[in-house]
């Protein structure tokens, strides 16, 4: 088959604009699933980074008597492979990855709170701003969960929209 160019006036070369009846249209939801792809690998790229943070905050500037916390160390687990499972349901447009990884993936989330709530340390340094200077990495701590958070709402909102688009048109009988 001859490839088509388009020649300078707007028209592909090898036919006469006659044939405009037999091409093939791309439908709309297949391009808003392209673009939700592309965000989505962002907002994976974005977790991706927020979750080396907290790697590199739990191992690194956890009190050395005490050791990693348990719930610090089940949000990294959970989050790590929940990513694994995002970029596969997205590279592969698997629907039911998709909706494990929001699901996972929401649920470090939600344990990387947690595990900020139970430290208390975020409420007295903003109670006393002089602490601040000796609770840096806590106060970092807390500013990653939140922002993750808000990431989160925007990735599960974006995954969504994605499965629905997705999915085939439900047809009217």
């Amino acid at each position: 088959m001859q490839q088509r160019r388009l020649a300078s006036s707007g028209r592909p070369t090898g036919t006469d604009g006659s044939d405009f009846n037999y091409r093939m249209v791309v439908d709309s939801r297949y391009q808003k699933v392209a673009d939700g792809k592309s965000r989505l690998y962002a907002l994976i790229l974005t977790q991706a980074v927020f979750q080396l943070i907290g790697v590199l905050y739990t191992f690194l500037f956890t009190s050395k008597g005490e050791g990693p916390d348990v719930i610090a160390i089940s949000s990294i687990a959970i989050g790590s492979i929940s990513l694994i499972l995002g970029d596969l349901g997205r590279r592969r447009s698997r629907v039911t990855l998709l909706k494990v990884y929001m699901v996972a993936s929401s649920i470090g989330v939600l344990l990387s709170i947690a595990c900020v709530a139970k430290g208390n340390v975020t409420l007295e340094v903003f109670q006393t701003p002089t602490r601040w200077e000796t609770h840096k990495f806590e106060l970092l701590e807390a500013a990653r969960t939140a922002i993750g958070f808000l990431v989160q709402i925007v990735t599960v909102s974006t995954i969504t929209s994605l499965i629905s688009n997705m999915s085939p048109p439900k047809r009217t009988s």
